[in-house]
């Protein structure tokens, strides 16, 4: 039977083909599907596909038996047999993806053959599960795909930094002698022992200031 589908991409159609063959990339994005092996061309895995009550899984292979970059033309074919031994699965995917504006179309025919408890199911139910698991990888490649969005453009360099201060000059001396060392708190300034020593038989107090004089200042 065949299956049609269609489905549009935000991206140009040079970058949905990137994306969209490069089936070790998109694997996970495949509902049910694990991918174990790639051998050569061949990539080797499981599906899992549920078709009313019936859980079917399917072990196989894939492979592209045709790909036209000019034509943007796919074909990939697969084909599984049931892990437990009650049937099989054949299909061949048709891709063929053509611009759509800033985007691309992604129209998808897939002729399948199953055989089976699988194929006691019509086509319109067989079509209802095609388009949801459709829609699901669809929905996964736009969100978790960081391939499938356009590339981000660099980003902005940053404004220049301001010029950077230039240092302060030599502290200026003061009159008559070297530059005068900045104070801490409650220091002392040196005092010439010619001029300004401590009169006799007094002591300069220890420990914080004394309440000096408003005229005078405690760090000089």
């Amino acid at each position: 039977m065949e299956l049609t589908n269609e489905f549009t991409v935000g991206v140009p159609v040079e970058r949905a083909w990137q994306v969209l063959t490069d089936v070790e990339g998109i694997a996970p994005c495949m509902p049910g599907a694990e991918l174990q092996e790639v051998a050569g061309d061949e990539y080797r895995g499981i599906v899992k596909v549920k078709v009313g009550p019936i859980t079917a899984q399917y072990k196989g292979a894939a492979r592209f038996v045709e790909l036209d970059e000019r034509g943007r033309r796919a074909v990939l074919r697969a084909e599984g047999r049931d892990t437990r031994g009650q049937g099989n699965a054949n299909a061949t995917i048709t891709a063929t993806l053509v611009p759509d504006g800033d985007g691309t179309r992604v129209s998808v025919l897939t002729d399948l053959a199953v055989t089976g408890r699988v194929a006691q199911f019509g086509r319109g139910v067989l079509a209802d599960v095609s388009a949801k698991l459709l829609g699901q990888f669809v929905s996964c490649l736009a969100t978790t795909r960081p391939a499938t969005a356009c590339p981000a453009a660099p980003p902005a360099a940053p404004p220049p930094l301001p010029p950077w201060p230039s240092p302060p000059g030599p502290a200026r001396p003061s009159r008559g002698g070297p530059p005068r060392p900045s104070p801490g708190p409650c220091s002392r300034l040196p005092r010439s022992p010619s001029t300004s020593s401590t009169p006799a038989g007094r002591q300069w107090p220890s420990g914080p200031c004394p309440p000096w004089p408003r005229r005078w200042s405690c760090c000089g």
